[in-house]
């Protein structure tokens, strides 16, 4: 609005895409940088804000691969669900369309639903294989971790539940 009123509508709308632009690279940097948050607090057993921490050094030195694994990954994601939930939806929007009473309008509404539930009941499991796979991915790279899951696969240690956990330098 400030914009506008000291230099006009045009300006303001080129000011907006700006800052709109640059908010959606800020959320997109940071939706890959904190990618592997939640894995690190269940697998490694860290704090919040530690797992924070180290998943921003894991994932530094290879942003843009991170980046494009977990986008191709969400569209993958999104085109299943969306197959998936499609049948559900017209034929909600069937029923809301010809539906003259509330108990049909609920109906369509829960039909709908339903779709979107089963088609994030399928992918979710995927994208959660992804984000553990690419963890490990970065942590065989940036810290020989192979070598450590080698020793697990030996059979020299009690639990391999412990492997996860990093190792102190």
């Amino acid at each position: 609005m400030a914009v506008a009123e000291i230099v006009g509508g045009p300006a303001a709308f080129v000011v907006g895409t700006i800052l709109g632009l640059a908010l959606v690279a800020a959320l997109v940097y940071l939706y890959t940088m904190l990618s592997f948050a939640p894995t690190l607090v269940v697998l490694e057993r860290i704090g919040v804000m530690a797992a924070i921490t180290r998943s921003f050094r894991l994932i530094k030195n290879d942003f843009w691969r991170v980046f494009g694994i977990r986008l191709l990954a969400v569209v993958i994601a999104g085109v299943i669900s969306g197959a998936v939930s499609v049948p559900f939806s017209l034929v909600g929007q069937v029923m809301l369309a010809v539906g003259e009473s509330g108990t049909m309008m609920v109906a369509a509404l829960v039909l709908i639903t339903v779709g979107g539930a089963i088609g994030q009941i399928i992918t979710a499991p995927f994208d959660a294989g992804v984000v553990v796979l690419l963890y490990a991915d970065r942590r065989i790279r940036a810290e020989a971790f192979d070598l450590v899951l080698r020793t697990g696969a030996t059979g020299t240690v009690a639990t391999t539940d412990d492997l996860w956990l990093p190792q102190p330098r």
